[in-house]
């Protein structure tokens, strides 16, 4: 089996989720022209990465905040329509960053549509990054999953959850077969750049599958709109790897790390078999009774209802307004006491 895949380095339309979400759509066109099956989008680029929230104080970052919450994407909603139309259209499967907003938080969130523009995985970054704690909530284990689409079996994890050794090897025991990562890009500086390329081409050689990785690109005049003070521009710059590898740790195209562009490369699902033959990390060359991978995969919400039977409708007349007073006798379910009418 070979699939051609595309990561994209991408500028994003600051401030616009509506013009970057144009942006994407254009390059999935584009992509697909060029025989792409799945395409690759870097980190929060929709509608962009908080880039305001390494350079500025907590205490004078909060207009910006709030404008990314303006702009932020609700999943499902009118943005992820468009999105998974768009992968129907061109048969190709997407992985897409955005910025989530869920009522009064946001998340670094990473969505995967199927070919048939299907949304097979919506997944939250586990621990936002430093400066990002004070942007984004955090994610949970429901997320660490590959999903089986029309491109292989793809797992997709953001920036520096690659150095949580536990969270790639989550997604490696579930055999995947193409990791797609994502990085902002423009930020740091070019040691960002060298350590990025170390990380993805050892989970490759770890996980023994393709990673395809994208980052995003902000413009001499973006930096300049981000940051009007010229000493807090430096570390918006570099930073920048998009780039496609194998199993073999081998660069299957030529990176990108300047610019907008396309990174295309053909995915021969042989080396996978070749690589793992010679170290299988969750097969021949694991040793699961002397070390094994606890996971809570439950999805973490605010309110959890306890296990057990339904609780007894109320009476149908609620309102004791216009009733006589009546003795009311204890009993309890489960650990709650109920006050019923006396007999």
């Amino acid at each position: 089996m070979i699939v051609r895949a595309a990561a994209v380095q991408l500028s994003p339309v600051l401030y616009s989720r509506a013009g970057t979400v144009e942006k994407v759509i254009a390059a999935i066109a584009a992509a697909a022209g060029d025989g792409a099956q799945l395409v690759v989008f870097p980190e929060t680029i929709v509608p962009y990465y908080p880039y305001f929230s390494f350079i500025t104080p907590p205490f004078a970052m909060g207009a910006e905040h709030l404008r990314l919450y303006d702009e932020a994407v609700v999943v499902p909603g009118p943005e992820t329509a468009v999105v998974g139309a768009a992968a129907r259209a061109h048969g190709v499967v997407v992985v897409l960053g955005v910025n989530e907003r869920d009522h009064g938080t946001l998340y670094n969130a990473q969505l995967v549509f199927d070919a048939d523009g299907t949304l097979v995985l919506k997944r939250r970054k586990i621990t936002p990054t430093y400066h990002e704690r004070m942007v984004w909530g955090c994610g949970d284990g429901s997320g660490l999953r590959v999903v089986p689409t029309a491109a292989g079996r793809i797992g997709a994890l953001a920036c520096w959850e690659h150095y949580n050794p536990l969270a790639r090897y989550a997604l490696m025991a579930q055999h995947e077969e193409i990791h797609c990562s994502q990085f902002p890009g423009s930020l740091v500086g070019q040691i960002f750049a060298d350590q990025m390329e170390v990380t993805i081409r050892h989970h490759a050689l770890e996980s023994g599958c393709f990673v395809v990785n994208a980052t995003a690109w902000l413009s001499d005049e973006q930096i300049a709109t981000a940051s009007p003070a010229e000493t807090t521009r430096g570390p918006l710059r570099g930073g920048c790897f998009t780039a496609i590898v194998s199993p073999e740790g081998r660069h299957l195209c030529e990176p990108l790390t300047a610019g907008e562009g396309i990174a295309l490369a053909d995915l021969d699902f042989a080396l996978i078999a070749k690589r793992k033959r010679m170290m299988d990390s969750v097969g021949h060359y694991a040793r699961p009774e002397l070390l094994s991978l606890v996971i809570d995969t439950r999805v973490t919400a605010p309110m959890q209802p306890l296990p057990g039977p339904a609780p007894l409708p109320l009476p149908e007349d609620t309102d004791d307004r216009h009733q006589p007073a009546r003795d009311l006798g204890s009993q309890h379910d489960h650990g709650i006491a109920i006050a019923r009418p006396a007999p």
